[in-house]
């Protein structure tokens, strides 16, 4: 079977051509892959056969600040069928200005290896 693959993971976006079989085991073996200009390429086709993984970024809600939310995201990509969950977790969350940028605020979300970090600054309301 052909699969085709829009690789994600440089600027590149190669077009990846792949030729696929199931094994005895039920997991996929790789054939041939076409289409990649570097080798990330070929390593992002056996990470989406095995174990697709993705980043996210969202927000989470500041009290006292002079912005209502402030922007985070996933130091590690997770395993691309728990995102709604990660997403789920992060909204029960909220900070209280003042916020710094690289603030951690949940540890290795749903038992993952991936911390959820503040990516921008939200001062305090003066008023």
């Amino acid at each position: 079977m052909t699969r085709e693959f829009t690789c994600i993971v440089c600027p590149n976006g190669c077009e990846i051509r792949t030729e696929i079989k199931a094994g005895e085991d039920g997991k996929y073996e790789i054939c041939s892959i076409d289409g990649a200009l570097c080798s990330r390429g070929a390593i992002y086709v056996k990470q989406e056969l095995t174990d697709p993984r993705r980043s996210i970024a969202t927000s989470v809600l500041v009290k006292g600040g002079v912005l209502p939310l402030a922007s985070v995201r996933l130091t590690n990509p997770i395993p691309k069928d728990r995102i709604l969950d990660a997403v789920a977790e992060i909204k029960k969350y909220s900070l209280t200005a003042p916020v710094a940028s690289g603030t951690v605020v949940i540890k290795n979300i749903l038992g993952y290896d991936s911390d959820v970090i503040v990516t921008k600054e939200v001062s305090a309301n003066e008023g």
